[in-house]
């Protein structure tokens, strides 16, 4: 077991965002500007195999590859899903979804993407990197482990509560079996997913460090949670993401009530008190409308006393990140002329929390490319288990067929106005990839925060309707 080495608090943390928005590249260039550079962990067991067989462009993904410990299992991913770009092929290789009796591709693939990820978010320096899962998505065994592999420095998740990371990180660094536990509705008990890595790989890991774990959390009173339920040293910090901070939110506290536009109404009660937080004596960094140099002098300020600040949006749709740049062009110039306001959409996640929209012309956003679109759950990756009447494990989503939900035990009301986010979101990073190439592609759903409008037009440094990470630093001042 390798201890984590002294590491100073950055003042900017990048948001961990969507599928593949956060990639690898965008995590480099933050990372290398000093700031703690983030790559999106979320069903990166599905982007790696659909990059593959779009020909990795550049090869990046296949240096990485070269470099996973297990040659035998990166070859076996390569051989099942890589496609020259010139390979005229239309049936694609089949990816394996989430099942609790995983598969042992799902595994590798799992591994082996978490792991390049970050070794390519890492390579050729020494600076901090972060990856960032949803507790809402099991099982982040696999994952974690690939992601430790590659020398990860920190690991967020938010999206829940995430009671289990640290025991997972601990059984990691021990060498004992790794185990996950994920909930049942309709059960008495939840289901236990177990992993043996040494057995599983055929060798003994190689030694690895232990990172630090951020729970991203919304409330006072999840931290003292969290502090009180985990063994001591188990959170090195915490990141507060306000309502007003993109992608899910957490829902309100108390009754619920919507505005005229059906949006969630946030109160006193869900407003954070940062002064008892900051007694509490770990750092932390606020997300939510928070990129402008006035408020990360407000967030590091003696009143508040922040380590800094959490940054999504701008570096959302820098060139840098992974967002497709006809989607990333068109969301910019709305931004820039003030014609974009994002909505807090309390039905459109299957997860069941709150989520940020951006009203793009030509997205799921727009009802009537909602209601032509057939309802599928081609990746299900935000399923729920439920137990079966025969006591078997089931799995259900409420974005997909109606039919097929409510013969599951699903509630009717409970697929009303459903995105299918999994496919939405890669279609939004240019990954919603067709079965076969007759097929058409998905549409994106963008999500950003509230401050988009504002934003924008301060990190329009010249005429050009582009700009990079560097800019977004320069235009916090740090």
């Amino acid at each position: 077991m390798i201890e984590t080495s002294p590491l100073a608090n950055p003042a900017v943390i990048q948001g961990g965002m969507g599928f593949n928005i956060s990639t690898w590249h965008l995590a480099r260039s933050v990372a290398l500007r000093g700031g703690l550079g983030t790559v999106s962990g979320v069903a990166l067991e599905r982007v790696l195999p659909i990059i593959l067989q779009s020909g990795d462009v550049g090869g990046h993904f296949r240096r990485a590859l070269a470099h996973f410990p297990y040659p035998h299992i990166a070859a076996e991913v390569l051989k099942t899903y890589f496609i020259e770009p010139d390979d005229q092929r239309k049936q694609l290789a089949g990816i394996p979804v989430f099942q609790v009796e995983p598969s042992p591709m799902f595994i590798k693939l799992s591994i082996c993407a978490n792991f390049a990820a970050i070794w390519l978010a890492k390579e050729g320096h020494s600076r901090p990197v972060s990856i960032n899962y949803l507790e809402k998505i099991p099982p982040h065994i696999y994952a974690i482990w690939g992601a430790m592999l590659a020398g990860v420095d920190y690991i967020t998740v938010g999206a829940g509560i995430p009671f289990q990371i640290p025991e997972i990180i601990n059984a990691i660094l021990e060498g004992r079996p790794v185990k996950y536990r994920i909930p049942v509705e309709g059960g008495k008990v939840g289901y236990t997913i177990t992993f043996e890595p040494e057995a599983f790989l055929g060798g003994k890991p190689p030694p690895m460090k232990k990172p630090r774990f951020l729970p991203i959390i919304s409330s006072n009173a999840l931290a003292g949670i969290l502090l009180k339920k985990l063994p001591a040293g188990s959170i090195h910090g915490f990141v507060i993401e306000e309502p007003t901070a993109g992608g899910h939110n957490a829902p309100p506290r108390g009754p619920l009530v919507l505005n005229g536009e059906g949006e969630p109404i946030y109160g006193a009660r869900d407003a954070v008190k940062y002064s008892e937080l900051a007694d509490l004596g770990l750092p932390f960094w606020i997300g939510g409308s928070k990129a402008s140099p006035e408020m990360l002098a407000w967030a590091c300020s003696a009143e508040v006393r922040a380590a800094g600040i959490q940054v999504g949006t701008a570096f959302a749709l820098s060139e840098e990140s992974g967002m497709d740049p006809v989607w990333r062009k068109l969301v910019r110039e709305l931004g820039f002329t003030r014609q974009l306001r994002v909505k807090t959409d309390n039905v459109a996640s299957p997860a069941g929390f709150p989520f940020k929209v951006a009203p793009v012309p030509g997205t799921i956003f727009e009802s009537a490319r909602y209601l032509e679109r057939e309802r599928a759950c081609q990746h299900r990756v935000l399923v729920s288990l439920y137990e079966k009447l025969d006591g078997s494990i089931g799995y259900r989503c409420p974005a997909e067929p109606v039919l097929a939900y409510v013969t599951k035990g699903g509630k009717l009301e409970d697929t009303v106005g459903r995105r299918c986010l999994c496919s939405h979101l890669l279609a939004a990073a240019g990954l919603g990839m067709p079965a076969d190439a007759d097929s058409e592609k998905e549409v994106p759903i963008i999500t950003l925060g509230d401050d988009v409008e504002r934003l924008m037009p301060l990190l329009m440094h010249h005429a050009t309707d582009i700009y990079h990470v560097d800019d977004v630093f320069n235009y916090l001042g740090c």
